[in-house]
């Protein structure tokens, strides 16, 4: 491979050695196409702190290593396996004469957790990091532990062309190398939207820039699916045109069609994913067109890691795109949307680490030796929501014990490159014929797009054993070496799917025949024209997007009734749901399959702990105005949140978000007491009572008491859920002779005075009485005094007495 002899990463290699040899942490920040990926880690195998030890660097994608590899081995005049290396899961190259490793990021994380304190190895180089992946953030938090705890003198350096730097050497301590890069001018050309399909509009605007530019084009779409239904939509382009698919699950040779030059007198039009943003170098491209879409990862409980959902692309992905069209010579990008809808765009994408299943994840600290991911440093620590959701489920699969250590299974699967489901799956099965199934099954579905498009498992299956690209033989060897046994796979696909996803085991929901109830709970449904529709039992093991607020069920399989009742025990519960209308629980006695109801007969007299179920469920569900004594409620809450807007600190947080929150601490209790009594006005009062606390209680009175003592001695009541809350309404004559306006919450809050004729109507507001009798109280006079003329109406209230009718 010819290189240029200068890149822009050149002038900014000997400050960046400087840095490395002051200290072991660094940020290295340079834009696409700089030179960083192959001139950093040849420049580095200088460095006297190397001492003959190893480089590994890091690359977020299989296609980038390999390239990556291939390229430094170019340079040298080598082949890889020598002084550069490569490891991926399904290719490895490392010789004795091997300096420097390029490996896909979850290679490294395997690597890590086995030899924590990577001996052997001078450097670690996170390339491409601000595609934050989970395995990308996930090896930096350990690479961070390694070097403060078992080897202080390994250099870690975090490569990045679009990641906002200040966060990442904030967190890392360390110092910023920056390269600006070179490009040339690209004019930017705003097609906007249409009607037409995405893969009609983007065959319309590649025709249109092949007709009106020069040079090869590359149009970026969200996935595989549009790009082959583009590809369908170009044919008939004159034959110096060549139509080149670029995404992850194509062979090697196929990316590497794509990504070489267009030989002399043609062009090339290369259809690709996000995988073309950053990572990969396409030469002879001065046209890109944007769709504008990315796929992002969407946590997915029951599908192996995260589903995806095709979103609108950041600003740090669209320039991105747009740069690749200035590499080398002034460019054109075509934009498929209108500018003005540049502001909605995000700023950059979600970290993968905050939107996926962290059971991987886990498993890995647990052989690392910590399953506590918040004792690391990270720069986006995970949700602590998902992080439980992943313990459940790696709890219930057998691989993790509840003290977070790696059960016989777990040391098992942990050493199974392939999601904790899919290692389950392998390890669950009791025959060898099921265990070759298993470990086929698990080889097919670690791998997107293998075996197919189809729905169903037992179909995907067949085009798997169909397969003979290296990719598949490769994954096939590995299935057999999972498996142990050279014994026949067995046919019962559904059952031995069972095993490891019982919580993915559905029954047909009576009258729909395409939608399905988990025995996990929640609901699935089968796309339209499903060949599965008609089944009455599934085994879901894939879902993504949703449909009639249901999941779409991506990839399963059918089971027989025996079987599912094979993989879960049939349980026994009394249920029940609150009627709010009637106020009354309506019962039944259950046999189920999990979550699964198999059949119900009625219970008239439900224990009180099934009561109380049922009324927090629909809280729940429809939210408290569904209490009988939700007036009550609301009298408090109003007090209580009338506080808090003006005092935050002085009480506990009332609103129904948290009231909702808190159900099993503050009307559980009462409810298992009292039934359905706790949840009538003295109940409620009783209940938020004790919520309170008598501390607070009695600050609550204090702060916003729920009566105020007029000057005639009358206890009025006040209105705290007014718009004018806090709100009293009085006559005028029973605040005759007052100078000051009273107020609550220590002064702070004004009380507003209704002030109201002798016949009772409003016909004053007011929440300053002296300013009023100045003013406002004058007009008033004017017309009250004839109206209601044997009433007190005296000039001066502010000295009058308080009182009724006129004085004789």
């Amino acid at each position: 491979m010819q290189m240029p002899l200068v890149l822009p990463i050149d002038d900014v290699l000997d400050e960046l050695s400087d840095v490395l040899a002051a200290g072991n942490r660094a940020v290295l920040s340079a834009p696409p196409g700089a030179g960083k990926t192959t001139r950093v880690p040849l420049h580095l195998l200088a460095a006297d702190w190397r001492a003959d030890q190893k480089i590994i660097m890091l690359e977020p994608r299989r296609i980038a290593a390999r390239r990556a590899a291939e390229r430094m081995a170019d340079m040298l005049s080598e082949k890889v396996g020598e002084t550069v290396g490569l490891r991926s899961r399904l290719d490895t190259r490392v010789g004795p004469k091997t300096q420097i490793e390029v490996v896909t990021e979850g290679v490294f994380t395997n690597l890590i957790t086995r030899e924590p304190d990577l001996p052997g190895y001078a450097a670690v180089l996170f390339d491409e990091f601000h595609e934050r992946s989970l395995d990308a953030d996930l090896g930096l938090a350990l690479a961070l532990e390694t070097q403060g705890a078992l080897n202080e003198d390994l250099r870690i350096l975090v490569m990045s062309a679009t990641l906002e730097t200040g966060r990442l050497t904030d967190m890392l301590g360390a110092p910023l190398v920056q390269s600006e890069g070179w490009a040339f001018p690209v004019e930017t050309i705003y097609l906007g939207k249409s009607q037409d399909r995405l893969e009609d509009q983007m065959a319309q605007a590649i025709r249109k820039a092949l007709a009106g530019q020069t040079g090869s084009v590359l149009a970026f779409l969200p996935g595989a699916a549009e790009i082959n239904r583009t590809a369908d939509r170009l044919s008939g382009l004159s034959d110096d045109i060549h139509i080149c698919p670029l995404y992850g699950a194509l062979s090697p040779k196929a990316q590497d069609e794509a990504i070489r030059p267009a030989r002399n007198g043609t062009r090339k039009v290369v259809l690709a994913t996000d995988i073309a943003e950053s990572s990969l170098t396409i030469e002879g491209v001065r046209v890109v067109i944007d769709a504008g879409l990315a796929r992002i990862p969407v946590f997915t409980p029951g599908s192996l890691g995260a589903g995806l959902r095709t979103v609108r692309a950041s600003i740090a992905n669209v320039d991105q795109r747009r740069g690749r069209a200035g590499r080398t010579e002034p460019g054109v990008c075509y934009r498929l949307w209108h500018e003005e809808e540049n502001r909605g765009l995000p700023k950059a994408p979600p970290p993968e680490i905050l939107a996926t299943d962290l059971s991987s994840m886990l498993l890995r600290l647990a052989d690392w030796g910590d399953a506590n991911p918040f004792a690391l440093q990270w720069l986006d620590p995970p949700a602590k929501g998902q992080v439980k959701a992943a313990e459940r489920s790696l709890h219930q699969m057998g691989l993790l014990t509840e003290g977070g250590q790696l059960t016989k299974d777990g040391q098992t699967a942990v050493r199974m490159p392939i999601h904790p489901r899919l290692a389950r799956l392998v390890i669950g099965a009791q025959s060898d014929a099921d265990r070759a199934l298993a470990a086929l099954l698990a080889a097919m579905m670690s791998e997107v797009g293998l075996g197919g498009r189809q729905i169903d498992v037992s179909g995907r299956l067949a085009g798997f054993e169909r397969d003979r690209s290296a990719r598949a033989s490769a994954l096939k060897q590995r299935a057999r070496q999972w498996a142990g046994t050279k014994a026949e796979p067995s046919h019962q696909i559904g059952e031995v799917l069972a095993k490891a996803w019982p919580d993915q085991l559905a029954r047909v929901r009576p009258g729909d025949r395409k939608r399905f109830q988990l025995a996990g709970g929640g609901g699935a449904r089968l796309p339209d024209a499903s060949p599965l529709e008609g089944q009455d039992w599934l085994v879901i093991a894939e879902t993504a997007g949703q449909s009639g607020g249901d999941p779409i069920i991506r990839l399963a399989e059918p089971v027989s009734e025996a079987g599912a009742l094979k993989i879960l025990s049939v349980t026994e519960r009394a249920f029940a749901d609150y009627d709010p209308k009637s106020g009354k629980v309506v019962a039944r006695r259950q046999k189920c399959l999990g979550e699964i109801v198999l059949s119900e007969t009625p219970l008239q007299k439900p224990d009180v702990h099934v009561t109380a179920d049922a009324v927090l469920r629909a809280i729940r569900d429809k939210g408290l105005g569904i209490l009988p004594g939700a007036e009550a409620l609301r009298r408090i809450q109003a007090r209580a949140m009338c506080v808090r807007d003006q005092m935050p600190d002085a009480l506990p947080d009332f609103s129904d978000e948290a009231l909702v929150d808190d159900l099993d601490a503050w009307l559980l209790p009462i409810l298992e007491a009292k039934g359905l009594q706790a949840i009538e006005k003295s109940g409620l009062e009783e209940a938020l009572q004790v919520r309170l606390g008598w501390e607070h209680a009695s600050r609550l009175d204090e702060l916003a008491p729920r009566n105020w003592k007029s000057p005639t001695g009358r206890s009025i009541l006040i209105d705290y859920e007014s718009d004018q809350a806090p709100l009293i309404a009085l006559r005028v004559q029973d605040v005759y002779g007052m100078t000051h306006h009273p107020a609550i919450c220590d002064g702070q809050i004004p009380l507003t005075f209704s002030l109201l004729s002798p016949a009772q109507r409003p016909v004053a507001l007011t929440r300053d009485l002296p300013g009023f009798w100045k003013g406002g109280y004058r007009d008033m006079r004017k017309d009250m005094k004839g109206r209601y003329p044997k009433h007190d109406w005296p000039e001066d209230p502010a000295s009058a007495q308080p009182g009724g009718t006129r004085r004789r």
